[in-house]
């Protein structure tokens, strides 16, 4: 855990070190998601902290938590103004990793999240935080830099998360197929499977092994997945397979 730790701490202070050279029109701006600006990609990152601090604390203590707890929260930050957003996702983020790095041997052992459908020990849990943070944290860098990538320590941890990503947010379509696809840094081989009507990706066998389909840093492949690779945000990649068709697999989340 303590890598993981250390690459989510790695993130945080890299979202803060970006955010306090936005200037108040650019914190107004579009963030990546067209839909959302800078500042509201940060409320949900802030939100999003907000909720896990609850469930973290909540899980220990053996409390229960109200059903409306999310929508609470979610409207309580859509209220925010642009600068209360991005200040307070600030003090969230920072709160929440200090929240994980106090918990004793115990108590990590016992923590138990359950979010939906998905119920984490405390490694899931901050998996899953990473995962949300390196991608939003890129979402607003974009901004500013249109060359930004995914850092190589946090990537690291995303790609091998990627099998559960695959499986809630690709979209089939219909034509049964598998793509070979090796990352680098780190070098990972997986095969992604399109069924009729679902997505799956399983690391590749190791013998015989299988030259790729698609071969890409594996930051770009997490940006992939999740819907962040453009044309205009897409690194040099080998291999035959058609970007086109895996980006209409992957539109976004």
């Amino acid at each position: 855990m303590t890598g993981l730790l250390t690459a989510l701490g790695a993130s945080v202070t890299r979202l803060r070190s970006i955010v306090e050279g936005f200037e108040p029109d650019q914190l107004r701006a579009h963030a990546y998601p067209a839909e959302w600006s800078v500042a509201d990609v940060l409320s949900h990152v802030g939100s999003a902290g907000v909720i896990m601090l609850a469930h973290l604390d909540a899980g220990l203590a053996g409390r229960d938590l109200p059903g409306d707890l999310a929508q609470s929260v979610w409207d309580e930050w859509n209220a925010k103004d642009p600068d209360a957003k991005a200040a307070d996702a600030l003090v969230v983020d920072r709160a929440f990793l200090d929240r994980v790095a106090a918990l004793d041997a115990n108590d990590q052992a016992r923590v138990r999240v359950t979010m939906g459908p998905i119920t984490f020990d405390l490694t899931g849990l901050l998996r899953a935080r990473l995962n949300e943070h390196a991608l939003h944290t890129w979402d607003v860098e974009v901004v500013l830099d249109p060359n930004a990538t995914l850092p190589s320590d946090a990537a690291a941890f995303v790609v091998e998360n990627l099998e559960m990503i695959v499986r809630y947010v690709g979209k089939p379509d219909g034509t049964e197929r598998e793509i070979a696809i090796r990352t680098f840094d780190p070098e990972r081989d997986f095969i992604l499977s399109f069924g009729k009507d679902s997505l799956a990706l399983a690391p590749a066998p190791s013998e015989p092994r299988r030259a790729p389909d698609l071969g890409l840093p594996a930051e770009a492949f997490a940006r992939l997945v999740y819907g962040r690779l453009d044309p205009d945000h897409t690194p040099p990649v080998r291999g035959a397979a058609d970007l086109d068709d895996l980006r209409r697999a992957f539109p976004g989340v």
